[in-house]
């Protein structure tokens, strides 16, 4: 399917901050799954954006402002045609080991009770203790918008039972490197089948590494393996490294931050291009 994508992020600061660093991992790169057909960055204020490449083979852009300035919008518009491959990962760089995925953070470290969960799992090979899990978190974990903040580890929300996609993942990471499997977090998009497009943020979820298969992706929020309606942006070892925007400030006092974002099919763009047309 063709999936088109604007994302726009507002930032306004009480004063004129003297410069601005941001780190965007805002672009998607093509795979066996995807195919980006077009991917612009904007932004409304003087500013140098540079292009590289992260240790986990994201595309990063690191924007630098150039003169004081008390408001900054980034903006990323594109068109992706997706496929659905059964969740796997194909046609990525992995320049790391996937022991690397192992590692402990602190969003994704498993305490005694996500150490309990990890021990219900049913036995079986890897993939299917990695399905296992997510039908238990999805099964478990309430989706509830506000119950938790960026801040929360994969224990805080497992705690209280309730949170958003981030939250879903980060336990799944957890108890998936308890088990003993790989694991990390991934940023995207999703197309809602329910035909909602305008969205309050990006989507997220997490992929196992399987012996024979590669990376797989599982989605706990909504209890299933990616299919052609996710575009895949970035994966890191938590939701800390791969966020879609990172950076500081130097001067500028308080700062706030509004998101827009809106994931449609292309025939619903175009569909509604109709009846604009109309109108």
């Amino acid at each position: 399917m063709r999936i088109r994508i604007d994302h726009e992020t507002r930032y306004a600061y009480d004063r004129a901050a003297r410069f601005i660093v941001q780190v965007l991992r805002l672009t998607p790169r093509s795979t066996e799954g995807q195919q980006v057909r077009d991917w612009r960055i904007e932004t409304d204020v003087d500013a140098r954006i540079r292009r590289t490449e992260d240790a986990f083979g994201n595309i990063v852009h690191t924007l630098y402002t150039e003169r004081p300035t008390s408001a900054l919008m980034v903006r990323v518009t594109g068109e992706v045609a997706t496929v659905d491959t059964g969740g796997v990962l194909k046609g990525t760089p992995e320049r790391l080991s996937p022991l690397v995925f192992l590692r402990d953070t602190t969003l994704t470290h498993a305490d005694g009770s996500l150490r309990e969960l990890a021990a219900r799992v049913a036995g079986g090979d890897d993939l299917s203790r990695l399905h296992s899990l997510m039908g238990l978190i999805h099964a478990e974990v309430a989706f509830m918008v506000g119950a938790t903040t960026p801040d929360h580890t994969a224990a805080d929300a497992w705690a209280q039972r309730q949170g958003v996609c981030q939250d879903h993942a980060q336990i799944f990471i957890a108890c998936a490197r308890r088990l003993g499997i790989p694991a990390r977090y991934v940023s995207g998009h999703l197309h809602r089948s329910d035909g909602v497009i305008d969205q309050e943020a990006s989507h997220a979820w997490a992929e196992g590494y399987v012996d024979g298969l590669g990376w797989v992706g599982f989605d706990p929020a909504n209890g299933v393996c990616p299919t052609e309606h996710y575009v895949r942006v970035a994966c890191g070892l938590d939701a800390l490294a791969a966020s879609p925007i990172r950076g500081t400030s130097y001067g500028g006092g308080r700062e706030s931050m509004t998101v827009a974002l809106r994931v449609r099919h292309m025939q619903q763009t175009q569909q509604q291009q109709q009846r604009q047309g109309w109108s």
